[in-house]
């Protein structure tokens, strides 16, 4: 589903990331873990776009996400807050990217129903904006946004920081009910080694850029993870 073909990421004299070859299937729950700075963002960040690679290419689905639209129709993502649009209600927000969709107001709040659990009464009904929600509470609307039109590809930076535990277990279970039927390929990075365990089937590890361990999860995997990065 994605494939990173000779991909690096230059800034200034350093390469940020360096990427040879790595193939993502269709249907894989795939973990990201590094420390800051390992190049986890930027890796996003080039699948998304967002940012030019100075060599190499990211294709989705056979095709170069570069300057294309293909793939936008089918990948949902939620990186930070910075891309919430903040000055709308988590209401107007949610039916803004349902009309992108072509889903109308009532279709936008039936597929909303479904993260009432996740929510927890924090987010809808409460006539704020989304700014001035609680780091926590943006998140929680970020990731519902990135699922609101049932993607293909969901991709999540560190999802799990600010989230209270209960939502934390709520979100954990939601990644793994979607990997279940194997129609989402998800890509999640987290500093937190026991989470990303838990939802990821497979796990790289990525050192200043590079692929330091490419992983597949078992009941061992904790354990090597905890002792790469104590080592």
């Amino acid at each position: 589903m994605i494939e990173a073909k000779n991909l690096t990421k230059v800034y200034g004299r350093t390469t940020v990331l360096n990427i040879p070859e790595l193939t993502i299937p269709k249907g894989e729950s795939f973990g990201l873990v590094g420390n800051n700075g390992a190049g986890k963002t930027t890796f996003f960040s080039l699948i998304l776009d967002i940012i030019k690679a100075d060599s190499g290419q990211v294709l989705s689905d056979g095709k170069n996400v570069k300057g294309s639209e293909h793939w936008k129709s089918y990948t949902g993502s939620y990186l930070d807050e910075n891309f919430l649009i903040d000055f709308l209600t988590p209401e107007e927000y949610f039916e803004f990217l349902g009309s992108l969709y072509s889903l109308n107001k009532e279709d936008t709040r039936t597929r909303l129903n479904l993260f009432s659990d996740f929510f927890n009464g924090e987010v809808l009904g409460k006539k704020k904006y989304i700014r001035h929600l609680s780091k926590g509470n943006q998140k929680k609307v970020g990731i519902a946004a990135a699922l609101l039109f049932n993607p293909q590809i969901l991709i999540l930076d560190e999802p799990f920081p600010n989230l209270d535990p209960s939502t934390v277990i709520r979100l954990k279970n939601l990644l793994k009910d979607l990997n279940k039927n194997k129609d989402v390929t998800i890509l999640v990075s987290s500093h937190d080694l026991n989470h990303v365990t838990e939802v990821c089937e497979r796990i790289v590890i990525l050192k200043e850029g590079i692929i330091a361990e490419d992983i597949r999860t078992n009941e061992d995997t904790l354990k090597k993870l905890e002792e790469y990065f104590s080592a």
